[in-house]
């Protein structure tokens, strides 16, 4: 148990991290480059800047964390928990996010090039200025979601659910099209 520890900076790359539980620690700067951090929790920790590239961590729980800046390169963190977190600015490039839940997330400027985010919800989510470009939409639900200014160049948008979505200024999709996806789910 390492809740509510200073770990700033803490180097944990390549570690076995499987079902620990990391809530309310403070790790600004953690290495955690491909750990193994399935199922851990990190509810309401501070992790502005840390590194989770190419990281597996199936079933991980980040509700309510600080992920501004953070890295997720090329992670592997399906069915997820992200509900509420502060993400401003993170990299989720190559990352697979599939089932994940974003609800109430923080992701300005966030960028999800070219990630799997099949079925993941990003109810209620901000993602103003985020980029979304080269990824997998199919079934996600962005109900209510920010989208003012997002990129969704090349984006692949099957069944997703966009019902009362701000698409003002997106990129990369007319309004029109991306409209017709929403109106499907009604």
């Amino acid at each position: 148990m390492l809740r509510n520890e200073d770990l700033t900076g803490a180097v944990l790359s390549g570690s076995l991290l499987t079902l620990s539980d990391f809530s309310g620690s403070t790790m600004v700067g953690a290495k955690l480059n491909e750990t193994q951090v399935s199922r851990t929790r990190f509810e309401g920790a501070i992790l502005s800047r840390a590194d989770f590239t190419k990281a597996i961590g199936w079933r991980a729980h980040f509700g309510q964390a600080v992920l501004e800046q953070a890295v997720f390169r090329s992670a592997d963190m399906n069915r997820s928990n992200f509900v509420k977190v502060r993400a401003a600015g993170a990299t989720f490039n190559k990352a697979e996010l599939s089932r994940s839940d974003f609800s109430g997330a923080d992701l300005v400027g966030a960028n999800l090039e070219k990630a799997e985010l099949v079925r993941v919800v990003f109810q209620n989510t901000g993602l103003a200025n985020a980029n979304f470009s080269y990824s997998n939409l199919s079934r996600a639900n962005l109900n209510g979601a920010q989208l003012k200014g997002v990129n969704l160049t090349q984006s692949y948008l099957y069944l997703t659910r966009l019902s009362g979505a701000d698409l003002s200024s997106a990129v990369g999709r007319k309004r029109a099209n991306l409209c017709t996806f929403s109106s499907l789910m009604q």
